[in-house]
């Protein structure tokens, strides 16, 4: 008779990535989650959109130009405690094993190494927004 009405937004996901094709996927996949998701092309656009209207989950990759992705996880540790964050590498001068392990050091909650499964994304970042401890 009466349709359930949902008080529950969807969780907000800000994908930042210099690579627009891999970027605008991730973005195509979690929606299909039920997130709500934007994605940047840098990390300076990021830090923009993150003070806008915080998100609750920020996936960034870590070698760009404008704000690299290690420089937007110390700036969201220090701005939004509560924003989690997902750090993906291909590498770039350096192993991208060396800067995933900075990333984890500076408060990511999960790293991924490029290429990686599109199930290991979708499963971490449906623990992280269900605050599921992460292992």
């Amino acid at each position: 008779m009466f349709d359930k009405i949902s008080n529950t937004t969807p969780k907000r996901i800000l994908v930042i990535d210099d690579d627009h094709e891999l970027a605008f996927s991730i973005k195509e996949v979690l929606e299909n989650e039920d997130f709500k998701v934007d994605v940047a092309g840098d990390g300076r656009e990021g830090i923009r959109l993150q003070n806008n209207l915080p998100y609750d989950l920020i996936i960034t990759d870590i070698v760009m130009p404008q704000e690299d992705g290690l420089e937007v996880i110390m700036w969201v540790r220090a701005n939004y405690s509560t924003t989690k964050l997902i750090a993906i590498s291909g590498g770039g001068y350096f192993d991208s094993r060396d800067y995933l392990i900075m990333a984890k050091e500076l408060g990511a909650s999960i790293v991924f190494s490029k290429p990686f499964e599109v199930n290991s994304l979708i499963l971490g970042v449906n623990k992280l927004m269900s605050n599921t401890e992460i292992a």
